[in-house]
């Protein structure tokens, strides 16, 4: 499924390339492994889950990337948080994935090992709301690979994801999120 989806975006961006960059000029880096963290940190409880299977696509020709991950991938520190998770607050059977489709803004030298400082902008969707995003980053190439790293934050309330009065306290109203993805040429 996976390597399904990969090449669905994969041929989809080098569609939207072909017209007008080269194919020999193009640069395809992706991940399937990538990680996305999120918090909620509230006087009386924190809450942190993790998804190491993110998935991740560049297209450093044009700039444009997306990025997938399955909600249900999200592993908490107990099971009931993760099952409260994924049947009351983002109803993962009904909306099964976040992505964010957008262009960085202002790319780097994909030819230049270094690290820098970069953004991308485009469509966020988490629990079946779009929203469209400027999301702060570091990039660092080295070696053949792009490594992205990220920390936003998400209101609940952007994407109609509502909590239960009487856990209200207990979870926060603005989510931290987290990434780390290392993609490769593929």
């Amino acid at each position: 499924m996976k390597a399904l989806f990969i090449r669905m975006v994969l041929v989809t961006l080098l569609g939207m390339t072909l017209h007008s960059v080269p194919l020999s000029a193009q640069g395809m880096f992706s991940t399937s492994s990538g990680v996305t963290t999120f918090s909620s940190v509230t006087p009386l409880e924190n809450v942190f889950a993790e998804n190491k299977k993110s998935q991740a696509i560049l297209n450093t020709a044009t700039g444009e990337i997306a990025i997938r991950m399955n909600m249900r991938e999200f592993n908490f520190p107990n099971k009931l948080m993760q099952e409260h998770f994924n049947e009351n607050y983002i109803e993962s059977a009904k909306y099964p994935t976040a992505t964010f489709s957008g262009k960085v803004d202002k790319a780097p030298d994909y030819a230049k090992d270094g690290e820098y400082d970069v953004s991308a902008t485009g469509k966020f969707t988490v629990h079946g709301v779009t929203k469209v995003r400027t999301i702060p980053g570091k990039m660092r190439i080295e070696g053949g690979k792009i490594s992205i790293s990220s920390a936003f934050e998400v209101p609940l309330t952007d994407h109609k994801i509502e909590v239960p009065q009487v856990v209200f306290v207990k979870i926060a109203q603005v989510i931290s999120v987290k990434a780390n993805y290392t993609l490769v040429a593929k």
